[in-house]
């Protein structure tokens, strides 16, 4: 089945069977969000299927996923910025309310979001947001998906 990489995002990722997968990075990989009425918005997928908290990673690859959140934030926040005068800022999070792995949301802010929540938290976004297919990821998001890949690896090469 053509979506079964939804099931399992990590495996699939590890299998390199994920489309959303952006770049591999030192103990996950940095992939684009399935919904995008925030462009750029992006996920960092733990390596480790089992990893359901921080806390069960070892200290040495806890501390190597904190950077890869922040190397990926950094580069959300950079591409964002140059293709939106209206970029505010990056939230980082790490929930696990939902998903059964560990993984952190990349969520790029916009002065342009609706005035009732572009000060809260991404989550209070109205709930037609999420399931419009306006917004749904789609090939017209390939440019911003190479660019963020693209500035993941002057990061990289910059460390």
């Amino acid at each position: 089945m053509v979506d079964d990489w939804r099931t399992d995002r990590i495996g699939s990722a590890l299998r390199g069977e994920n489309p959303t997968v952006l770049r591999r990075l030192d103990a996950g990989f940095a992939v684009i969000g399935d919904v995008q009425f925030l462009p750029g918005y992006s996920v960092l997928l733990v390596d480790d299927p089992a990893a359901e908290r921080l806390s069960d990673l070892p200290r040495a690859k806890r501390l190597a996923f904190l950077s890869d959140m922040d190397r990926l934030g950094e580069a959300v926040e950079r591409v964002c910025r140059g293709i939106d005068a209206a970029f505010r800022r990056v939230n980082l999070e790490i929930l696990g309310n939902t998903d059964g792995f560990l993984h952190a949301h990349v969520w790029p802010r916009y002065e342009w979001e609706p005035r009732e929540v572009v000060g809260m938290p991404v989550w209070l976004h109205p709930r037609d947001r999420w399931s419009d297919e306006r917004f749904a990821l789609g090939p017209r998001h390939d440019p911003l998906r190479a660019a963020i890949g693209d500035e993941l690896d002057r990061l990289r090469s910059a460390s």
